[in-house]
């Protein structure tokens, strides 16, 4: 298992998740769908050579975002990530993939 942790702008998260979801991403049990997210602001600023969705080059810019966290199995994980790709609003989307250990035998 891995947990996916994404950074979406508010506009575009329900968006993004049901991209995910399609891929079997965010299943525990027999429960789909399963997420936890909350709202921050993120920063950036965006460098020559860059195509920004939001804000201009060389100035810093910032946003209200959702990070999303959700899991995946080993067999949803590379499609999850290729989903977030396509599916998100920014050039360069900003997400972590952790390793899960498997806690049921201790």
């Amino acid at each position: 298992m891995y947990k996916l942790c994404f950074f979406v702008p508010e506009s575009h998260v329900e968006t993004v998740k049901e991209a995910i979801f399609a891929t079997g991403a965010g299943q525990i049990g027999d429960y789909a769908g399963c997420c936890w997210q909350v709202l921050g602001q993120g920063q950036f600023r965006p460098l020559a050579g860059s195509q920004p969705f939001i804000g201009q080059q060389g100035e810093l810019e910032r946003v209200m975002e959702y990070r999303v966290e959700l899991v995946c199995s080993d067999a949803s994980i590379r499609a999850a990530v290729a989903a977030l790709r396509a599916a998100h609003p920014y050039e360069e989307p900003a997400f972590d993939v952790m390793a899960l250990v498997d806690t049921r035998q201790w």
